[in-house]
């Protein structure tokens, strides 16, 4: 058994495969290449979710860049987005810098709220968010997300480094956790 194959009973099915992701990973820096040209970005990655997307993504930027990151808890074991905690913040200053956050998924907006709030205070020059995955159905505050690789349903998503009670990260593919699995609470 490889260890991408752990898991994966646990999904009802596939919304991204890997080709698919780093096909459109790729697309996305050749954009932020050409939108940021002769500019040095600062990416601010928020862990643990987005490891593997800011991986991917700053091999696709052909610019010079800066890497930070911060970890943040929302959610916990469970499914539902509760407060916001800053466990670890950024080793670095971002003033007058363009800093582009890059997420994992923009679910309820949440997190994301706090995290550019506690940004903007450091007065970069420019502050934008790249998301892998956006789930509009769910949003609770108005943002703005101007780099989105892919939208998706109002489903549980996993893999990819997305996970559920710290499982199915490993998965190359985005796919949608089959509801008994987290319904139960089991994880």
């Amino acid at each position: 058994m490889k260890p991408t194959d752990a898991g994966r009973d646990d999904i009802a099915r596939v919304l991204f495969s890997e080709e698919e992701i780093q096909r459109r990973v790729r697309e996305l820096g050749e954009t932020i290449t050409r939108a940021y040209a002769g500019r040095a970005p600062v990416l601010v990655f928020v862990m643990k979710g987005a490891l593997l997307f800011v991986a991917d993504l700053i091999r696709a930027i052909d610019l010079p860049v800066r890497l930070d990151f911060l970890v943040v808890t929302s959610y916990g074991a469970g499914t539902q987005s509760g407060g916001v905690t800053v466990v670890t913040d950024l080793g670095s200053d971002i003033t007058g810098e363009d800093v582009i956050v890059v997420e994992d998924i923009v679910d309820t907006g949440l997190t994301l709220q706090e995290v550019l709030g506690r940004l903007a205070h450091r007065q970069p020059r420019s502050l934008v968010v790249c998301a892998l995955l956006d789930k509009p159905a769910r949003r609770r505050v108005p943002l703005q997300v101007q780099y989105v690789g892919f939208e998706v349903p109002d489903e549980f998503v996993v893999g990819y480094c997305l996970d559920y009670a710290e499982r199915y990260r490993n998965l190359p593919f985005i796919g949608v956790l089959k509801p008994e699995v987290y319904a139960s609470g089991a994880g």
